[in-house]
């Protein structure tokens, strides 16, 4: 199973719901792989920590490699790295990604992404992508290899009017290149139950039948301490709200698709 997190907005929350649910994923027995496509790199920082100083190769090396052709190339293996938690891998990110976007676009490498995650099919049992707050090659690109995408979603009026033109998008590549393509559903994140404007918000998006997911995500001081200290919060404080919050979430997608 390939999940994308995907929204156009930023701060809401892509990398943290990426690296929670891939955290519990791989805790659970899952080999699991998080593909960092973010040039910023927040996912591959939250899962390495430290270990990002002394990477031998990133997703901007993949990219590149496909722009030049080499007679002993890299194989796709060849860009995972794995994290201090067991049967957790990333394919991780670096800034270069941003300057070879242009390139990558007008040479049509739109599928690439797509093929090397099929290489690596029996290797893990789910993936999670993570993508940069913008519908550029990227994004276009995880949407293509994925078979679901979730929403993170932040509670505010600017993210509701953001929400569906992201949907309109989704469905836009699902016609053109990607038929499988399903919106799993919308993550409710930083929710605050005692604040009317949230409940508002998320309450008109359930009437519109939208798929907004349970249970939504606390607003925690604790997800900032589990960043610095680069552990995803089941490994950080496993019996936290949020925490237990994720793991829910984790369960309930896994139950829709058997995964």
């Amino acid at each position: 199973m390939r999940r994308v997190v995907f929204n156009q907005k930023g701060g809401v929350g892509k990398s943290t719901i990426t690296c929670n649910l891939a955290a519990i994923a791989a805790a659970q027995g899952k080999r699991t792989l998080v593909v960092d496509l973010d040039p910023q790199g927040n996912s591959t920082q939250y899962l390495l920590g430290a270990g990002v100083d002394v990477l031998d190769a990133t997703l901007a090396d993949f990219f590149d490699q496909t722009l030049n052709f080499k007679l002993n190339p890299r194989g796709t293996k060849d860009f995972v790295v794995a994290t201090p938690f067991e049967r957790l891998h990333v394919m991780p990110s670096h800034p270069q990604l941003e300057e070879l976007q242009s390139k990558l676009e007008s040479r049509y490498k739109i599928y690439k992404l797509r093929d090397a995650l099929e290489e690596l099919a029996k290797d893990f049992d789910c993936v999670f992508i993570d993508t940069p707050p913008a519908l550029n090659f990227f994004t276009r690109s995880a949407l293509i290899a994925a078979d679901a995408c979730l929403i993170p979603f932040d509670c505010d009026e600017f993210s509701r009017k953001a929400l569906y033109s992201l949907l309109a998008n989704v469905e836009e590549i699902k016609a053109d290149h990607n038929r499988a393509l399903e919106v799993e559903g919308i993550v409710v994140n930083q929710f605050q139950p005692r604040a009317s404007l949230p409940q508002k918000v998320v309450q008109e998006l359930i009437d519109e039948g939208l798929p907004v997911l349970q249970p939504y995500l606390s607003a925690s001081i604790r997800i900032k301490e589990s960043h610095e200290q680069a552990k995803p919060m089941i490994h950080l404080d496993p019996k936290h709200k949020l925490s237990q919050e994720f793991v829910a979430l984790h369960d309930t997608l896994a139950r829709k698709y058997g995964t």
